[in-house]
């Protein structure tokens, strides 16, 4: 009996994911319907020219999905579960330095291969709340957080059981694989369970991303994201059909010279009838407003040094064609196969910037939150995180260079 490999789980837990979160934020489908369409329009404007940053299958199959878990040993089972779909930990994001801080650190899992990219390049922005940062949490709500936290189960023994044997397998048999997906699309379903409403409420009013995390007893998608080849022309479309989007595009302005990086935005958070536990113990009808749905636009891959000129600079600092980033050594391009120059392919940023993170974070949150600025930071760092993960942290850099 064949296995279903890694590349096929991780396109069906895309296609299931993206069918349940239609179903519970049934604007997420118009959002894909207008990406597609502007996708349709790009493609028969400009031919092969708009698949330069990869193939029309590719992109209207991609998605980045975002989950929030609230301990090391959470993150660590989410590993498990997106390795068993050739999904791994690159890059090491803390958007506790960014404005608004955000007490959270993440990393997304991807495929890391440049042809399993290419199959199916699905990638889930993971954020692990840092609850013992002063800065945000006193102690005795970081008793209680982690009280709670450590009193919940998010991912069920058999899921866990069967993640690994895939991954040690290299797949699972077509059952297993059936199972396996159910399994794992079931844990990142909405929980109709109540909502403690003065635990929810306090950690709200620290942090809303904080109370979307170690407020409710499961974990669940928060945003998936289609993407689009022209996000200018998304944003009006969405406008126009009347839906509210965030006030602007996230990430490098529109420019006339090379797409770079990453642009981002999203529609607004959604008002979603949940049921709140009150103190007496009565159970009442209620809204919470925490998932949206994002949309996104990526370019080339920046190398250290058009990383650091643009973050210190800016887009317009960049040159204004392909060849002048190539010769300048400011984003990874893969020449054609007989070593020429004449035809640069560009590779595909494939990961996430936190400034646009938090932007996206915060044009959606509900409470502004506080900080304590004068507590001192717990450390957190890409190491840190790796030994949480118990696995290896990818370095983004190096991935790219591996594909020139």
């Amino acid at each position: 009996m064949s296995l279903i490999g890694p590349t096929e789980l991780r396109a069906r837990f895309a296609r299931a994911l993206s069918t349940l979160y239609g179903s519970e934020v049934p604007a997420y489908n118009t959002l894909v319907e207008v990406s597609e369409a502007v996708n349709a329009d790009v493609l028969a404007a400009l031919g092969p020219e708009a698949e330069r940053l990869g193939s029309i299958a590719r992109v209207t199959a991609e998605r980045h999905g975002a989950i929030r878990v609230g301990t090391p040993d959470e993150i660590a089972q989410v590993g498990r579960i997106f390795g068993a779909c050739g999904m791994y930990p690159v890059g090491f994001y803390d958007l506790r330095e960014a404005a608004p801080a955000i007490p959270v650190v993440s990393t997304a899992f991807r495929p890391v291969d440049g042809a399993e990219l290419a199959a199916n390049p699905f990638r889930v922005f993971t954020s692990l709340l840092v609850s013992d940062d002063r800065r945000f949490f006193d102690a005795a709500t970081q008793a209680q957080l982690e009280e709670f936290l450590g009193a919940r189960r998010l991912f069920p023994d058999e899921l866990l059981y069967l993640a690994d044997l895939a991954e040690k397998a290299g797949g699972l048999a077509p059952t297993d694989a059936d199972r396996f997906l159910q399994l794992a699309t079931d844990a990142f379903t909405l929980s109709p369970e109540p909502v403690d409403r003065a635990w929810y409420d306090h950690l709200e009013s620290i942090s809303s991303v904080a109370a979307d995390i170690g407020g409710v007893a499961s974990t669940h998608i928060n945003h998936l994201t289609p993407r689009v080849l022209d996000i200018d022309d998304l944003y009006r479309r969405m406008t126009n059909r009347g839906i509210a989007m965030i006030d602007r595009i996230q990430g490098p302005p529109l420019t006339t010279g090379p797409a770079v990086l990453l642009r981002q935005t999203s529609f607004r958070a959604l008002a979603e009838p949940r049921t709140f536990r009150e103190a007496d113990g009565t159970l009442v009808r209620g809204a919470l407003s925490v998932r949206f749905g994002e949309v996104e636009a990526r370019g080339v891959a920046l190398t250290p040094a058009g990383r650091a000129l643009y973050d210190d600079r800016g887009i317009a600092a960049f040159p204004d064609t392909e060849k002048g980033l190539h010769e300048a050594g400011l984003a990874y391009y893969r020449r054609d196969a007989d070593g020429s120059e004449t035809g640069l392919q560009p590779i595909v940023y494939e990961d996430f910037l936190p400034k646009s993170a938090a932007g996206i974070f915060a044009s959606n949150l509900t409470s502004d939150g506080s900080v304590d600025a004068d507590q001192r930071a717990t450390r957190r760092d890409a190491a840190w995180l790796q030994d949480a993960l118990g696995r290896a942290l990818h370095d983004p850099y190096d991935l790219y260079a591996a594909q020139v």
